[in-house]
């Protein structure tokens, strides 16, 4: 298996020399199953364990590449180390804890998969961009199941309202009706990592783009919610050469962003705010207001602005909650080095 396939290049080669002469070679994670992965190396596919001495916040995902040292008469190695990302797909943890959860490494295309029909939501795919543009991936809308529209213009037209220099791919993978479009994004060596709801075909999308039955499929569910037919992330060689991430269907996306990165998912908003007057306008109740301005002469639409104000709270209060964890962190870390120097006084 040739390294250059699986997306090696120079950034990894470079991040990869401390560990060439300590016997540990490069891998790809492919799969990860609460804490065991699969492996992809160019001695094929092996199965691999993280070091018990790597952190909660060292852990390997799906896309990583890794320093691995191989087990003598086994097809198994431990993961030493991970080398620096180029890219990351990152959300909040889906529990209380104000932890990062990496849903995909190492992509350079990021497809937001949506569905004709109750999936094709504007303001759902406003907090996908804004993930996607964090990443530092590029982001493409591919909206499925063009076959089942019932008013495919209109509905694209929503979506292109929002998606603003991000191309709008409407597919089939049912019927394969425009999936010749998703080509330019398919090179050998180039990974793509699919994102988006339950029930919008992401597995049946890659069993197209596979050739083959890569990952099981299900029917949408009598209520209209989709199936958690993927169950883990999943790393898939394609035939162009491509590796395509499949992720299981998410019900919620909490953002883990920088407020900046709002600049690039609401582009036209940035563009009225430096017409303010004011640097620092909070666009409320400062004169000379471009965006209060576009919002009265309806050239920015009021519910386009009510979502850029909600992420940015989401993000906001992110922030405070990250502080916070931080200091209690710094806090219990103190407490442990007082306790120390207390016992070596004895």
């Amino acid at each position: 298996m040739n390294l250059q396939d699986l997306g090696w290049d120079a950034f990894f080669a470079d991040a990869f020399r401390p560990y060439e002469n300590d016997n540990l070679i490069p891998a790809r994670v492919a799969a990860r199953h609460h804490g065991p992965c699969e492996l992809l190396t160019e001695l094929g596919r092996l199965g691999g364990v993280p070091a018990g001495r790597l952190g909660e916040d060292e852990q390997p995902a799906v896309g990583d590449w890794v320093a691995a040292r191989p087990l003598d008469g086994e097809r198994k190695a431990v993961i030493e180390a991970v080398l620096p990302r180029r890219s990351a797909f990152t959300r909040k943890e889906a529990l209380s804890r104000t932890v990062a959860q990496v849903v995909a490494a190492n992509v350079d295309t990021v497809f937001l998969v949506t569905a004709f029909g109750g999936d094709l939501n504007p303001r759902r795919l406003e907090r996908y961009l804004t993930s996607a543009w964090d990443s530092g991936s590029n982001p493409v809308i591919v909206a499925n199941k063009s076959d089942l529209a019932d008013d495919p213009i209109s509905e694209l037209a929503e979506v292109e309202a929002v998606a603003l220099g991000v191309p709008v791919l409407p597919v089939s993978a049912t019927t394969d009706e425009g999936l010749e479009s998703l080509d330019p994004h398919l090179a050998s060596g180039r990974t793509i990592a699919l994102l988006g709801s339950s029930g919008v075909g992401k597995s049946t999308l890659v069993n197209r783009l596979a050739g083959r039955e890569a990952l099981v499929t299900a029917e949408i569910r009598s209520d209209g919610r989709g199936r958690h037919t993927t169950t883990h992330r999943e790393l898939v060689p394609l035939p162009t050469g491509a590796l395509l991430i499949d992720t299981p269907g998410m019900r919620e996306l909490q953002l883990w962003a920088d407020e900046e990165v709002l600049d690039s998912t609401f582009a036209e908003i940035a563009e009225f705010a430096g017409e303010c007057r004011f640097s620092d306008c909070s666009h409320e109740h400062e004169p000379g207001c471009a965006v209060k301005s576009a919002l009265a002469d309806g050239s920015l639409p009021a519910e386009r602005f009510a979502s850029y104000r909600k992420l940015q709270r989401e993000i906001r209060a992110l922030e405070i909650r990250k502080d916070a964890r931080l200091k209690s962190e710094a806090r219990k870390d103190m407490r442990r080095r007082q306790r120390r120097m207390r016992k070596s006084s004895y």
